[in-house]
């Protein structure tokens, strides 16, 4: 969640580490510094709130001349509050060392104990502190700095992205990694470290990613990579593709409504090279994926956090319905927490938008010890999750800056549709119908159309509802998840109080909620048959205790009119594109209602977009 940016060369340091911090404010943070060299040593800026708080900082102060290396933090607090002192980066006790890091030390405390104890003194309640004081003190034993340096990693527990700068070695930046993000950003006489692409992307679109238990020497004119062993080792450069401009808002007031508006193209790139038209079937092969892959599997693991939860749930109906095989859906931090019955038969999938997440991670990496075959679904290339798995599919809906998702799910979703089209073909002798490979390619423009028609109706409803304090969201199969995914969206944005339910457990409890001002937004669907008849049943059960209902519908559904106070219209489509469709005026609805109650809509309160600690 933390965002780390550094840089040696022959760049304004200043300049690129406060470009690279910006670049990395959709992460969610709470405090921001930086620290470079100049001739009165090593000088260190923070603060507690927002960047332009730095910058502001940074501008009131004089300083001799800013020299590279130089080290960028945003803080996400974890160990001690959000301040000024906890922000990164942090000093040894001679301020010869600066030091950020990403994650949690989980034996900090043990460790803070014994430097104490030998003579160190804390100036923060933070764990990362400890690091720093740990690398002084094998300094202080006669080690060089290199390797003072990994023998501080060697005692550390948990999970870290650490970057380190030394006054007495002006020349060198020193960035090691496990279980926390770090991309090694490759240009001409300057090389930079960053926590995600889009920091490094104003300077370079070469990259090398680091795997746990690796570190890196950078100075202007090489890096150096190693593994915490001390064997030295070789990558390959990634070229990444992404421009400038596909990190920016593009004329957008917020970057969530651009990416709601950029999901029909994001769609279209997700089609694309896996549709054999020929053929008219789906096609995997560029991931490699073969159906020997599925060889003895009998039962499917889909695990996730959140928005991508619920994407999950989604999978379950499509793969069990088109496949045939048990699904069982979990939340990541659940998972690693039960005794799972995984074998060599189990095929586990995992489904993340940043490839990061912890809980995910540290299921992916459970399931995978107990023999599972592991398939990834996510957006980012070389992240963790990616590299752990056997096999990925990658998502390609583009960077993803607002911390709220959009397009992550709707591609996950997709991928989801696909792999279970794709499955289905082998599993049970299935040949695609024509009409479904049409449907597939002209999903885009569908999308575009329906995007830019639904969005002044959502905005019309929001203008009624948007002061009051409670939702309910109601959805049966496919748009149960559906539900809990527009309740979610809501809460992120809005703040305001939501609960997505199934609609036949309304009666179970939630129905003792209903009241005049509490809206109950309904989702109905006539492509789910005698379900849509149900779900009608639920919204004259909600009218007839005079809550206001909200009803998303397929058009045509005057069932529906006489019941609803508000009434949005979703085109007929085929079953499996439902949560596609279904999610779009929910993601809109959050958005304007965020609007009018004047939130940070991209970056709201307490969250973070990349979840990279428990």
């Amino acid at each position: 969640m933390c965002g780390i940016i550094g840089y040696i060369g022959d760049r304004n340091v200043l300049a690129v580490l406060l470009e690279g911090l910006r670049r990395l404010e959709y992460r969610g943070y709470d405090s921001a510094g930086v620290v470079f060299f100049d001739k009165k040593g090593i000088r260190v800026v923070k603060v507690k709130g927002k960047i332009l708080n730095l910058q502001e900082k940074i501008l009131g102060e004089s300083f001799t001349e800013s020299k590279a290396p130089g080290l960028g933090h945003t803080r996400w607090a974890t160990h001690g509050e959000p301040s000024t002192e906890n922000a990164h980066p942090h000093l040894d006790c001679k301020g010869n060392l600066a030091l950020v890091h990403n994650g949690i030390i989980e034996n900090y405390y043990s460790l803070k104990k014994e430097l104490e104890a030998k003579g160190h003194q804390f100036s923060s309640a933070t764990d990362t502190e400890v690091i720093v004081h740990l690398v002084e003190e094998f300094l202080n034993q006669g080690l060089e700095l290199k390797e003072a340096f990994i023998s501080a990693l060697k005692r550390l527990k948990g999970a870290y992205a650490v970057a380190l700068i030394s006054l007495k070695h002006p020349d060198l930046l020193l960035v090691a990694k496990n279980q926390s993000p770090v991309v090694i950003g490759l240009g001409e006489r300057e090389n930079l470290i960053a926590s995600d692409i889009p920091a490094l992307l104003p300077f370079t679109k070469r990259v090398l990613f680091l795997e746990d238990e690796e570190l890196a020497l950078l100075t202007k004119e090489k890096v150096e990579l190693y593994k915490l062993s001390g064997e030295k080792i070789q990558k390959e450069v990634v070229e990444i593709k992404w421009d400038l401009a596909s990190a920016e808002k593009g004329g957008f007031p917020h970057f969530m409504l651009k990416e709601i508006y950029e999901q029909p193209e994001a769609v279209k790139n997700t089609l694309l090279g896996r549709i054999d038209l020929d053929k008219g079937k789906v096609d995997f092969s560029k991931e490699g994926l073969e159906i020997n892959f599925f060889k003895d599997i009998q039962k499917f693991f889909l695990v996730a956090c959140g928005t991508s939860f619920h994407a999950a749930l989604v999978g379950k109906y499509l793969l069990e319905k088109h496949v045939g095989f048990p699904v069982e859906v979990d939340l990541a931090s659940e998972f690693r927490y039960r005794a799972p019955l995984i074998n060599s038969q189990t095929l586990f999938v995992a489904i993340s938008q940043s490839g990061e997440t912890a809980d995910t991670l540290a299921s992916l990496k459970m399931a995978k010890e107990r023999g599972a075959k592991i398939l990834s679904i996510c957006n980012v290339l070389g992240s963790s999750i990616a590299r752990e798995s056997h096999l990925v599919i990658y998502t390609q809906a583009g960077p993803e800056i607002s911390v709220a998702s959009t397009k992550a799910f709707v591609t996950q979703v997709l991928i989801l549709i696909l792999l279970s089209f794709y499955l289905k073909s082998f599993f049970n002798s299935f040949e695609f119908q024509k009409s479904w490979i049409e449907d597939l390619i002209h999903l885009p423009s569908q999308l575009k159309s329906f995007t830019e028609e639904v969005h002044q109706r959502i905005k019309e409803v929001a203008k009624i509802w948007y002061k009051a304090k409670n939702f309910l969201y109601l959805g049966r199969n496919l748009l149960f998840p559906i539900a809990l995914e527009g309740a979610l969206k809501l809460k992120e944005i809005s703040y305001i109080h939501a609960e997505g339910y199934a609609a036949g457990e309304m009666k179970h409890g939630p129905i003792a909620l209903i009241e005049e001002k509490v809206p109950t937004v309904i989702l109905a669907a006539k492509e789910t048959g005698i379900i849509f008849e149900k779900t009608l049943t639920n919204a004259e059960e909600v009218k007839a205790r005079r809550g206001p209902v909200i009803s998303v519908v397929t058009k045509g559904s005057e069932e529906f009119r006489k019941v609803s106070d508000d009434l949005i219209e979703v085109p007929l489509t085929c079953w499996e594109f439902l949560p596609i469709f279904y999610v779009i005026p929910l993601q809109l609805l959050a958005y304007e209602i965020a609007v009018l109650r004047g939130c940070d809509v991209d970056k709201p309160r307490n969250l973070a977009k990349s979840v990279t600690v428990e």
